[in-house]
């Protein structure tokens, strides 16, 4: 968090958050009332400035103002980092996931991640990138047949994702069980009696 913030809550402690107008979409995205915000130093801004609550409710600490966020899906979107002919994973706020311990296809064919930094489906965008490190069983590169299985959503062989030094099976999810999985609210609301703006 920028210390500029921090300094902020200490000085008004007391300020009521805001809930409804700050999104996050499937592409890493931020919305203000629908509209994607464009200035990258926004956008920066936010990604630094953006946590979750005890609740699960995700936010952008906005000076001394909580903004929570509503989810399109996951609280993060990972995206491929190219680095030295290796493919790294990091999330849209640029935290750089170092190792994957849940992989995750729901009926859609997105692919979610639970990485040591946090829950996130991987950005449509970045799908053919992460299809090199999928393998099957015996280790082999997974087939095209294979690779559209998991696409569909219902893959009918063992396939597996490759991070680092491990094998991650890819099982079937369901999107709407997700949130509960993973304790995050896709849609924050205020608490009974809190003050909102």
């Amino acid at each position: 968090m920028d210390e500029s913030v921090v300094r902020a809550i200490a000085k008004w402690p007391n300020v009521p958050s805001v809930y409804g107008w700050l999104s996050l979409d499937r592409r890493g995205q931020w919305l203000i009332k629908g509209e994607r915000i464009a200035n990258p130093l926004v956008s920066a801004f936010i990604n630094r400035n953006y946590e979750s609550d005890l609740e699960g409710r995700w936010y952008f600490q906005n000076g001394p103002q909580r903004v929570y966020v509503r989810l399109e899906y996951t609280p993060y979107v990972h995206v491929v980092d190219r680095r030295d002919d290796e493919l790294a994973l990091a999330t849209h706020t640029g935290l750089q996931a170092t190792q994957v311990r849940e992989a995750l296809i729901d009926e859609t064919g997105a692919l979610v991640l639970r990485t040591d930094v946090g829950v996130g489906v991987v950005s449509d965008r970045d799908l053919a990138a992460i299809a090199e490190l999928v393998v099957m069983d015996t280790g082999e590169p997974a087939d095209e047949a294979s690779l559209a299985e998991l696409a569909s959503g219902t893959p009918g062989r063992r396939l597996h994702l490759m991070y680092g030094p491990r094998r991650v099976l890819i099982a079937a999810a369901v999107s709407h069980e997700l949130p509960g999985r993973f304790a995050y609210l896709q849609e924050p609301r205020p608490a009974p009696g809190e003050p909102e703006c």
